[in-house]
């Protein structure tokens, strides 16, 4: 399958041509498509390009428009005038394969986008899609977006979460009109992958009243059933959380498929180079070294120890609180004796065979490095953050 992309450069454009890539060099192997070629055309690509691709193509996403002109005017011919050009041009060749549209819900011109001129353009297109539908016979597929976020979403533009996230990683001003706006938000992730499925016709249809979907298996429009809500307070006071990670260690909470999740991820994109990397607390005396690398809300922390040779560490229990020792350099023991008894069990760890030992509750419990020249390193996991004030540590040796 030959793809042309319109608008190739831009944020949608970028995301999907990035994906469409990765299928058709056989990194992605999960979306059950199979594509040949990628045609990336974009404001810098010429007419005699356009016309080779759209002779050529299997499938066409037209992502290419106008958001922010000088002049109003620029609407029109930006948004309807290209997709004009398009449609003439894959008439001239005879090619009547599906046509994806990227629209906007301003098109619906309804609450505070009733006098939108950018929706009104919007609205021609798709009029100029579904008349060009009716004429050729060929599948038109429109999506009026919402708010779009994810990486490479150009800030200070037209999008409200890439501002914040800019504005945040980067330690900008920024100002929030009226915090308890929501907003409806497409992540750009569940974009691409809806629009990949309408290259094997599992589109999802729908139609509109106003600004509201209504899923209809044979509707006149498209839409991506995963979208999140969100006020913009509550946009910001995420971004704030994730901004202090480096210094509190806490990953808050982003369950699989939250916003949260997305948002958080969206946010790294936009990190200055002098903030993808930050310090860590070391605590170090003669034994080595302790440090802590990720609290969690619910689920505990993660920290690394380090073991110089021959040092012995531990040799304390716990009443409820657990953990897990994964040794992954170096050759070490690790001794648990039950309280009261003198029941030892021993587990011989090494990096060559990393395993996880667990330090069970009510078992006083160390680690050796066995080794006179290497230093044993462990990644320990615990189920909860260290609590000073309840710190459940209690010297006793093994033996």
């Amino acid at each position: 399958m030959r793809i042309l992309v319109t608008g190739a450069k831009g944020f949608v454009g970028r995301n999907l041509c990035a994906q469409l890539k990765n299928i058709r060099d056989g990194k992605a192997r999960n979306y059950g498509v199979s594509i040949d070629e990628v045609f990336e055309y974009d404001i810098d690509s010429s007419p005699a390009e356009l016309d080779q691709w759209c002779a050529e193509a299997d499938f066409v996403f037209n992502l290419a428009g106008v958001n922010r002109p000088k002049d109003t005017s620029e609407f029109m011919r930006g948004n309807f005038g290209f997709a004009s050009t398009l449609l003439e041009t894959l008439k001239k060749h005879d090619n009547t394969c599906p046509v994806m549209l990227a629209s906007s819900q301003q098109a619906s011109l309804a609450g505070r986008f009733g006098n939108s001129e950018y929706g009104r353009s919007k609205l021609a297109g798709e009029e100029l899609f579904l008349n060009y539908q009716d004429d050729t016979g060929a599948k038109v597929l429109i999506f009026r977006f919402p708010n779009l976020f994810g990486k490479w979403c150009r800030p200070n533009y037209n999008s409200a979460v890439a501002t914040f996230c800019n504005a945040v990683a980067n330690d900008l001003p920024y100002t929030v009109n009226d915090p308890s706006v929501e907003l409806e938000l497409l992540y750009i992730d569940d974009l691409v992958d809806e629009m990949i499925g309408c290259l094997k016709g599992e589109e999802h249809r729908c139609d509109f009243d106003g600004l509201g979907v209504f899923p209809m298996k044979n509707g006149r429009y498209c839409y991506v059933p995963t979208t999140h809500r969100a006020t913009l307070g509550e946009i910001v006071d995420l971004l704030d959380k994730f901004a202090a990670q480096p210094k509190t260690l806490t990953i808050p909470d982003i369950p699989d498929g939250s916003f949260a999740k997305k948002l958080y991820s969206t946010y790294l994109s936009y990190l200055p180079a002098s903030k993808v990397a930050f310090p860590l607390k070391m605590n170090v005396d003669d034994r080595g070294s302790f440090t802590e690398l990720i609290h969690t809300l619910n689920c505990g922390q993660v920290s690394i120890n380090i073991s110089k040779p021959g040092i012995t560490k531990g040799q304390h229990w716990h009443n409820t609180k657990w953990e897990f020792f994964i040794v992954v350099s170096g050759h070490g023991l690790i001794q648990e004796r039950k309280l009261g008894t003198d029941e030892v069990i021993e587990f011989e760890v090494s990096g060559d065979k990393i395993q996880a030992v667990h330090m069970l509750p009510g078992y006083t419990h160390n680690i050796i490095n066995l080794s006179e020249t290497e230093n044993l390193v462990t990644v320990m996991y615990s189920n909860e953050v260290f609590n000073p004030n309840r710190p459940d540590t209690y010297f006793e040796p093994v033996k």
